[in-house]
């Protein structure tokens, strides 16, 4: 049951009801996170300076614009912390509609390397500075569901009211993610919107019935166009065996996977990747967990893997100890978005799945994903402290 406060008219007090009793946030979360940051603003220094150079003429030139963001980020997440969680209901279609926005307007935007992910804007301090609306779609996209989900209560069950609405937002998202192109982020968006969907209640037949429409639908597009066959065996060829294209599509998971191997067991050193020297693409980005791997060794890359773990394993705790459906669901899709994504680009590292451009939450530049990432962490935390208080810790 909801607070009764939360049916009052809304003011500006609602943004900072204060706990009575100290902090009441979770502390383990709030640990795992900070750690995240600070391994991440680390790691990225070290796998960004030399390009920074090459490319920048300055060593810091990723590592400085990341550590703004990451102080604003950190700002939002204590202001997000001290907030009532519930007041997003509020703002559910609203939110939504910007994300609509956005990122039909990034479809006019100059493309970089052939995607148009990013929208421009002039500063005072900057001549130009981007940020990406998909970072805000996929906010938005667990902000609608979760209110959605509180607000259909048993309903879910039946396809009426536990699909086509889930599935009308999800799929028009989706198709603006795909004229970018953004694949991964596509990809993303479905495991976000498929995990909510399971743990808030959609039958499961419903899920089956998607699965075999899907197998349906790839075997009719073979049929009516057979050289997708053969454009398919050509990368499944490179993901497989990538020395088999050293000079096209296998050279990235080539580099990726000479780097892993190189750091052995203890790596070669903090700093010292020798892949990052204009070998291996998107060091800072995409591939940064290679650079881990082949300076912190295979105890590094295993520290990485734990901490996004221990991120999941207590993101779940405070799902299940949320005094409402709304709180448990935003923490089931701001956990299943960092999960994803972290396993998604460890995975295209490791080559275990084919190359599609992703990053690391935490680790990989970007401003406007870290700064998500980190308000999003502050929801986590409101979530957490409305838990304790509710049950007086």
């Amino acid at each position: 049951m909801e607070n009764q406060k939360s049916n009052k008219k809304f003011n500006i007090k609602s943004f900072f009801r204060f706990a009575d009793k100290g902090t009441n946030i979770d502390m383990p979360i709030l640990i795992i996170t900070l750690t995240l940051l600070v391994f991440g603003l680390v790691m990225l220094y070290s796998a960004s300076y030399v390009k920074g150079i090459y490319e920048k003429g300055d060593s810091l030139h990723y590592i400085r614009n990341q550590i703004v963001y990451a102080s604003a980020g950190l700002a939002v997440m204590v202001v997000a912390a001290k907030m009532d969680y519930r007041v997003f209901k509020r703002y559910s279609k609203f939110v939504l509609i910007l994300a609509y926005i956005l990122l039909v307007v990034v479809l006019f935007m100059p493309p970089i390397n052939y995607a148009k992910r990013w929208i421009f804007f002039p500063t005072p301090t900057h001549p130009l500075v981007t940020f990406q609306p998909s970072e805000i779609a996929k906010f938005a996209l667990i902000l609608v569901f979760a209110d959605l989900i509180q607000k259909k209560g048993e309903k879910m069950k039946t396809f009426q009211h536990g699909v086509i609405p889930f599935a009308v937002i999800l799929g028009s998202m989706a198709l603006l993610f795909l004229l970018e192109p953004h694949i991964s982020g596509t990809v993303i968006l479905f495991g976000i919107g498929v995990i909510m969907m399971f743990v808030g209640g959609t039958d499961i037949k419903w899920f089956i019935t998607g699965i075999i429409l899907v197998l349906v639908a790839g075997v009719a597009a073979v049929i009516i166009e057979p050289s997708l066959v053969s454009r398919a065996s050509g990368r499944i060829t490179a993901w497989l065996n990538p020395e088999s294209d050293l000079q096209g599509s296998g050279y990235q998971s080539y580099q990726s996977l000479l780097a892993i191997g190189s750091g052995g067991l203890f790596g070669l050193g903090l700093g010292n990747s020798r892949q990052k020297h204009l070998h291996l693409p998107e060091p800072q980005n995409d591939f940064i967990f290679a650079v881990i791997c082949e300076e912190l060794g295979f105890f590094g890359g295993m520290m990485v893997i734990g901490l996004f773990f221990a991120l999941l394993v207590r993101g779940i705790y405070i799902a299940s100890r949320a005094k409402d459906k709304f709180g448990a669901m935003m923490v089931v899709g701001i956990i299943s978005q960092i999960s994803i994504q972290a396993f998604l680009n460890i995975a295209v590292a490791t080559n275990t799945i084919p190359n599609t451009g992703i990053s690391l939450p935490f680790f990989s530049e970007g401003g406007t994903s870290l700064m998500m990432l980190l308000a999003e962490m502050g929801i986590v935390l409101s979530v957490s402290r409305y838990a304790n208080l509710e049950r007086g810790e």
